[in-house]
């Protein structure tokens, strides 16, 4: 199957390296990276590793297409961005059945992401007609003010595994439309997938006779990263994955005083008051919990009961995740696929141990499954554990199906321990009661960058921008006005007169 999906791809020749957007290019000489499906544990093929000197190429590539890229009219940058959001829905099956086995999501996880991608491409084509300045009136006479957006330039991108080609398709169709040339280096985990869209987008470029350069991808490990991360070209530094990977860039772009765009790790909680709809709040934390197999940056890691409901509610959950369906994610049954890789396994296996050391008890789960259709040994069980907040291990953040429940009594106590960890990114509370819901959404309620009501933590919309406080990094990507973080502000000022006054009425006569 998965020979099909990568020729419908144009992915038949696996040998990949770097790319400037119409062309890919390697050296023989240069690191393969192997790449393996955690679906079944087989080959799928190997991948050039970008050298320093094909960097070079794709910067400076990328500096002569952003020459022409910028004087292009935004909406006429728009409509490459429309053309190849119709790509993509020609290909959302082909697309989206490679992000399943590659990364091992379900197979309707893998289509949504693509849909996300379309979804983003509409966005920033009606985004490429409201790139808004403000106009202000100026306290001298005969001059206007006024301010406009002008493209940064490059925007380096680097993305996790978790969202192979979702997250890149935030950044770089925004950035697109607003000027901007992209560089991305997606994970070394999932590269296929990252260069099926680069694929894509080739056909989009070539028919518009547009230059090498627009859209790039360099691959291989953190040195890649580390390269436009140092990279004093690179104004812009998008990044997504864990928090420590995060200080690592954030620290180092500062240094050179760049911008860097963070979305880090989230330790999501749900509050589920005494008020609430279990029937509507069950579904919401099972998928929440396990979707992706707990490998987003939006998954639910902690649950916090009313008292009054904790017995019930529990029972309820631990009856849900008796039927969750584990296995190969591209068959429609199963609805828990497999973590990436056995470091994620191992990573699965500490937490819970820890977390029982430190006085938690298992309530299911804590199994790595075994044999036929569990050969490549990423196959876990979601777990559910009762523990306490303060654990060191429930701090943390686990990129993987295990569920932490607290009871509570007091909505404020329920709060404050939602906030009660280092990230911030995602938050919600089921409640029917108005005060509640107005209390947790107040100054005084979540501190994360998203905070919902009656709907769990995963699953965001492109229209919202997306991203969290703390150590989730405050950036924001996606829908809103996030577009300014890839744009640079410049105010203007006219003096339309016959005269010279200076602001605040200060007097320079000579």
């Amino acid at each position: 199957m998965i020979k099909e999906i990568l020729k419908s791809l144009n992915l038949s020749e696996l040998n990949h390296g770097t790319s400037t957007g119409l062309k890919h290019f390697s050296t023989s000489g240069a690191e393969k990276q192997p790449v393996y499906s955690p679906v079944d544990g087989s080959y799928i093929g190997s991948v050039t590793c970008t050298t320093e000197a094909e960097y070079e190429h794709v910067v400076s590539t990328a500096l002569q297409a952003f020459e022409v890229w910028r004087k292009l009219p935004a909406p006429k940058r728009g409509e490459i961005i429309r053309q190849y959001g119709n790509v993509l829905r020609e290909n959302k099956d082909s697309l989206g059945k490679l992000v399943s086995y590659e990364m091992g999501k379900s197979l309707q996880e893998g289509l949504g992401e693509v849909q996300e991608m379309i979804d983003i491409c509409d966005f920033a084509v009606g985004l490429s007609r409201q790139l808004y300045g403000l106009t202000m009136h100026s306290e001298r006479a005969d001059h206007r003010m006024y301010e406009q957006w002008h493209p940064v330039g490059i925007v380096g991108i680097i993305s996790a595994f978790n969202f192979p080609v979702a997250v890149w398709s935030w950044n770089s169709m925004i950035a697109a439309v607003c000027g901007d040339v992209c560089i991305w280096k997606p994970s070394e985990k999932t590269p296929l997938s990252a260069i099926a869209c680069q694929h894509l987008l080739q056909d989009v470029l070539k028919a518009n006779q547009l230059p090498e350069g627009i859209f790039n991808l360099i691959t291989g490990k953190a040195n890649a990263g580390e390269w436009l991360s140092k990279d004093e070209r690179v104004p812009l530094v998008s990044a997504t994955g864990s928090i420590r990977m995060g200080k690592i860039v954030a620290s180092t772009v500062a240094a050179r005083l760049g911008r860097s765009l963070l979305e880090l790790g989230g330790n999501n909680a749900i509050i589920l008051s005494e008020h609430a709809n279990l029937e509507l709040a069950i579904r919401a934390v099972v998928f929440g919990a396990v979707g992706t197999a707990g490998q987003r940056c939006t998954t639910t890691r902690r649950l916090f009961i009313h008292e009054s409901k904790y017995e019930s509610f529990k029972q309820k959950l631990l009856a849900a995740y008796e039927q969750l369906t584990i296995g190969d994610p591209l068959e429609s049954k199963n609805l828990v696929g497999p973590l990436i890789d056995k470091d994620a396994v191992s990573a699965y296996l500490h937490a819970i141990k820890q977390a029982q050391a430190e006085g938690g008890k298992v309530l299911c789960g804590a199994e790595v499954l075994e044999g036929a259709g569990y050969e490549s040994g990423c196959y876990v069980k979601p777990t559910i554990i009762e523990a306490e907040n303060h654990f060191k291990i429930v701090q943390e953040e686990t990129f993987a199906p295990i569920l932490y429940i607290m009871k509570y009594n007091e909505l404020t106590d329920a709060i404050a321990l939602q906030n009660g960890v280092k990230q911030g990114l995602s938050s919600a509370i089921f409640t029917d009661n108005l005060q509640e819901a107005e209390l947790f959404l107040s100054a005084s309620g979540s501190d994360c960058g998203i905070a919902n009501v009656n709907i769990g933590t995963s699953g965001a919309e492109i229209g919202g921008a997306f991203g969290g406080e703390k150590e989730t990094g405050g950036g924001r990507e996606s829908g809103s006005d996030s577009w300014k973080a890839y744009m640079r502000r410049q105010t203007n000022t006219i003096n339309y007169g016959k005269s010279l006054p200076l602001a605040q009425g200060i007097t320079f006569n000579f």
